[in-house]
């Protein structure tokens, strides 16, 4: 992350007016699909400290001057945890992490239980159900209330020291209220980014195979043409903007692609890609990945119906 801010790749995602160079959105999302194609494990962290600086951006003037400038230059560390509010623990039928006032002010009781970077951040961003819809707050992280569960051992990207953060009378150093309550979301470009830079990675190694087995010319060709027609709807939608529903079939294209990609250079790089170590067999577990974060319904319900066949 400080690699990232010493390039300016940071303050490429804050606002000028906080310590940022504020740039478009189809560069920020090309900038992550760079990113991923080296490390998608950097990627993930990247992603979620955007996704935390978005929602900052959207705070009073007060907030943003004192966050963002330090976020931007690397002098600080940020993450998001508000999966409890889009796709986790939603089948329990009751909030994973509630908001309450008291005399105090607000107090967090619960807990968030994606959160990426957590033991290595100063703050975290996290959503909470709310009298009268969701709000947002910033947590320090080692604020008392606050306690970080061990990073989780994952089928891949360990390394992005992903936890659970418990939260018991907890009380934010802010308060942030979106434009319209319960706006999280989950399902937005980033994560698509993320798919295709990673399925980029997956097919540069097939193409590499392709140098020495001309049979695998067309499958490399094949792949990047679907890479490229993805990316270039990736830069349309976030220009222009893009439907809720074709943002979900786009991010499910990509998933579709990454897993695919991935299985490639497996098949192209034969035993040598299945032994643990080998570029091809980290990319084949990485790619699994998309099939679990932040995966609207709407997304695995398609992802399901290919699995099967239908």
């Amino acid at each position: 992350m400080q690699s990232l801010a010493t390039h300016g790749i940071l303050a490429a995602f804050v606002p000028t007016d906080c310590g940022g160079t504020g740039q478009a959105e189809a560069t920020l999302v090309r900038a992550l699909a760079a990113v991923a194609s080296s490390c998608l494990t950097t990627a993930l962290a990247a992603s979620q400290w955007a996704a935390a600086v978005r929602i900052i951006a959207a705070a009073p003037p007060a907030v943003r001057s004192t966050l963002l400038p330090p976020l931007a230059s690397g002098k600080a560390f940020t993450t998001v945890g508000i999966s409890q509010l889009t796709t986790s623990r939603q089948h329990l039928g009751r909030p994973a992490l509630l908001a309450e006032q008291d005399p105090e002010g607000w107090r967090l009781d619960g807990l968030c239980p994606w959160v990426t970077g957590a033991d290595a951040c100063d703050t975290i961003v996290t959503g909470a159900a709310a009298p009268g819809g969701q709000l947002f707050f910033v947590i320090p992280a080692t604020g008392t209330g606050v306690v970080v569960d061990p990073p989780l051992a994952m089928l891949a990207l360990t390394g992005s020291r992903t936890s659970v953060v418990r939260l018991s009378a907890a009380r934010p150093a802010h308060v942030i209220e979106p434009p319209e309550r319960n706006a999280a979301r989950t399902g937005g470009l980033a994560t698509t980014a993320l798919a295709l830079g990673s399925a980029r990675a997956a097919i540069e190694i097939v193409a590499g195979e392709a140098g020495r087995r001309e049979s695998l010319g067309p499958i490399a060709d094949g792949l990047r043409r679907d890479l490229d027609g993805l990316f270039a709807r990736l830069d349309a939608a976030a220009t222009d903007g893009i439907a809720a529903a074709d943002r979900d079939m786009l991010r499910a294209a990509a998933t579709d692609l990454v897993l695919r990609a991935g299985q490639a250079a497996l098949a192209a790089s034969k035993g040598a890609g299945f032994v643990r170590g080998h570029p091809v067999e980290r990319l084949v577990r990485e790619s699994l990945f998309f099939l679990v974060w932040s995966c609207p319904q709407a997304v695995t319900d398609v992802l399901l119906c290919e699995l099967a066949g239908g």
